[in-house]
């Protein structure tokens, strides 16, 4: 009976050094992906090392390549950790939840614009920050075109969902669909409006949600119904 209690507080002590461990992994990385955004956003992507990120997250160099492989692997977490949105699940999750559980298209529509909305003050500078990178560095030349086509394959999922259930106006494909939704979705667009012209968050979101029912959906009938 010794031997078993002993071995149990053996075994209770070996997960609770490794649940230690594994938070703090988490809150390492967490701060490295905080230091990088930081410290790209203010510095540049060239300007920014490695060494400078690892230094002032109080992580080994060793360490940031191990866990994410260099500068481009930097930038692809910090994109993932905006793409989350604010709320407590993942934006993403939010939309597919919304396609499962809502039946009108227009709320579907005004619920992605949200989403958009949400994110995009979070993604768009990251966004940015790697489009004018791959100008000169090829690197993040692929890493943008990457992006893009993943945003694109996202909007081919929700395209997809207002196609299958017949929703989209007479005449629209679902790749036209889809291209809209991803050019109301660029960074551009929100840089354009938000950053260049000054627009309210929400006259933004708003925007987008009208120009996608209009663009997307068949026009509402007008006068009565006989």
């Amino acid at each position: 009976m010794l031997w078993t209690e002993s071995w149990c507080d053996v075994n209770t002590t070996r997960t609770y050094d490794a649940s230690g461990r594994r938070a703090q992994a988490r809150r390492s990385r967490t701060e490295v992906v905080s230091t990088a955004r930081r410290l790209f956003l203010a510095s540049g992507y060239s300007a920014t090392t490695v060494a400078a990120v690892a230094a002032e997250a109080g992580v080994s160099v060793e360490t940031v390549y191990k866990t994410f492989g260099g500068k481009p692997g930097l930038v692809r977490a910090i994109r993932d950790e905006a793409l989350t949105g604010a709320g407590p699940e993942p934006a993403e999750r939010r939309s597919d939840e919304l396609q499962a559980t809502e039946t009108d298209p227009s709320v579907i529509i005004r619920g992605w614009a949200r989403l958009t909305l949400e994110v995009s003050p979070r993604v768009t500078p990251i966004l940015l920050l790697v489009r004018d990178a791959g100008v000169t560095d090829p690197e993040m030349a692929l890493l943008r075109a990457e992006m893009d086509h993943a945003r694109l394959k996202r909007m081919t999922h929700n395209a997809t969902t207002l196609a299958s259930r017949g929703h989209l106006r007479e005449g629209l494909s679902l790749e036209r669909a889809a291209q809209v939704m991803w050019t109301y979705s660029s960074p551009e667009l929100f840089d354009l409006l938000v950053g260049t012209l000054g627009w309210p968050l929400e006259q933004y979101g708003d925007f987008v949600a009208d120009a996608l029912v209009a663009a997307l959906l068949p026009p509402s009938p007008t006068g009565p119904i006989l």
